[in-house]
């Protein structure tokens, strides 16, 4: 049986910040990440999506938590496809005349030096045994085919050594007729699928699946099960409080899915105030009593 690390999709949330769960005294950088990590033993980055991390919060990072902790950090936007405004590049490049069009699509000399830099700020916390994966979310129109196999296998080949995981937002890759192709791809290419839970019943609805792809590692989100999912606000599109019954149901799944990885990571991305975090907390209590 693998460990099973649980935490949330983010620890610097403002709402999560404003919402008491950090005591005071423990509010600043320091203390809220130092705080998140007495409590859980998984983090997201999931700023990462938004602008290139930094080499120096990294380093941050590793001095502020226990050997074993885990921080998933979310890849920068252009390399997963996804629309990017010029704002979010570093000011050299954008100085230097560099810009994303649509669709994240950029040129090749841009990507060349957005994978270099997102590479070197990642650095430290692989070096520390701190990055547990770099997750690659990819958007709801990359659509299983010739050309998003091709798009993976790069990625692949752009991350080699590093601990990679995958998210898709397209239905397409799990439903049925689909599902061990994606398998089989994932494998081949040596990265971990995440499963996720979300609301059923929408166009866009993913199984909730826990495919293992990747001995050394599992990854399920949790998005909660908000009906305006893929519309409205952040906090419309995530506002969910999970039932001890919601999360229950899930045991068996995790549990499942540990036995074929080293570790697994559960994460709750359902961050409005301090849901994903009491979220993660009960999931943790809940695997722990399964055990007995």
């Amino acid at each position: 049986m693998g460990e099973i690390l649980v935490g949330a999709c983010s620890w610097t949330d403002r709402q999560l910040v404003a919402s008491g769960w950090y005591p005071s005294g423990r509010r600043d950088a320091e203390g809220r990440l130092r705080h998140y990590a007495s409590r859980l033993p998984v983090v997201e980055v999931d700023s990462g999506y938004y602008a290139l991390p930094s080499r120096r919060n990294s380093e941050l990072w590793v001095e502020r938590t226990p050997d074993g902790f885990r921080f998933d950090v979310k890849a920068f936007s252009l390399l997963t496809g996804h629309p990017t405004r010029v704002e979010a590049l570093p000011a050299d490049l954008r100085r230097a005349g560099f810009g994303p069009a649509r669709r994240g699509r950029a040129s090749p000399a841009l990507l060349d030096e957005v994978w270099g830099r997102f590479a070197q700020a990642v650095e430290p916390l692989r070096a520390a045994g701190r990055l547990g994966a770099v997750l690659f979310q990819f958007p709801p129109w990359f659509a299983p085919g010739d050309e998003a196999g091709e798009t993976l296998r790069e990625c692949a080949r752009r991350t080699a050594g590093w601990p990679v995981a995958v998210e898709f937002r397209h239905p397409g890759w799990w439903r049925a007729e689909c599902a061990e192709d994606t398998r089989a791809l994932l494998a081949g290419l040596g990265v971990s699928a995440v499963g996720v839970d979300m609301a059923q019943g929408l166009p866009s609805s993913l199984p909730p699946v826990a495919p293992v792809t990747r001995p050394a590692l599992a990854v399920v989100r949790f998005h909660g099960r908000s009906a305006e999912w893929g519309r409205g606000s952040k906090e419309d599109r995530f506002r969910h409080d999970y039932s001890v019954a919601e999360l229950a149901a899930w045991v068996p799944r995790l549990r499942r899915a540990a036995r074929q990885a080293d570790e697994l990571h559960v994460l709750f991305n359902n961050c409005c105030a301090d849901a994903a975090v009491r979220a993660a907390e009960t999931m943790s209590g809940l695997l722990t009593r399964s055990r007995r």
